[in-house]
């Protein structure tokens, strides 16, 4: 009941989630790189797939490389633990005007073991979550920016 009548108030004042299944017509720029391929498809499927140069909004996004640093050490010194992080400026417009802009940043940590392989795959799997990360939250301040653009 509780949730009925809670559905009925948010309703009646015209609430709208953000992320309500809408698709958000934003255009996003390629992004140099490897990790960039990835942050622009991450992007797109946030903002309902890829859309055309000629969408209402185009995000150009400037991803900077990976940076690492050592978190933990043995006894012996040898590195343990390391992060990886992630930094990306970007840039919102609507017909040429910057409409938001802003930059983000994320960072994961992974264990840095001896085995090249393993190292390997912890860092590309930190690399992995790291971009999700920075997408979530350029996507969420896009979406954002829009729908406020949008209820002008």
């Amino acid at each position: 009941m509780k949730k009925l009548v809670l559905f009925l108030l948010l309703t009646a004042c015209s609430f709208k989630p953000i992320f309500s299944g809408d698709d958000t017509n934003v255009y996003v720029a390629p992004i140099s790189g490897i990790n960039g391929i990835e942050l622009r498809n991450s992007l797109n499927a946030q903002f309902g797939g890829a859309h055309e140069q000629n969408a209402k909004y185009t995000l150009t996004v400037n991803l900077r490389e990976p940076s690492t640093k050592y978190k933990a050490f043995e006894r012996a010194g040898n590195a343990v633990w390391q992060e990886v992080k992630l930094s990306a400026s970007y840039e919102l417009k609507q017909d040429n005007k910057v409409i938001a802009k802003g930059s983000e940043s994320a960072a994961e940590s992974y264990t840095f073991v001896r085995y090249l392989v393993a190292s390997n795959a912890a860092y590309n799997n930190a690399v992995m979550n790291t971009i999700h990360q920075l997408s979530d939250k350029i996507g969420m301040r896009v979406i954002a920016e829009t729908q406020k653009n949008e209820n002008k």
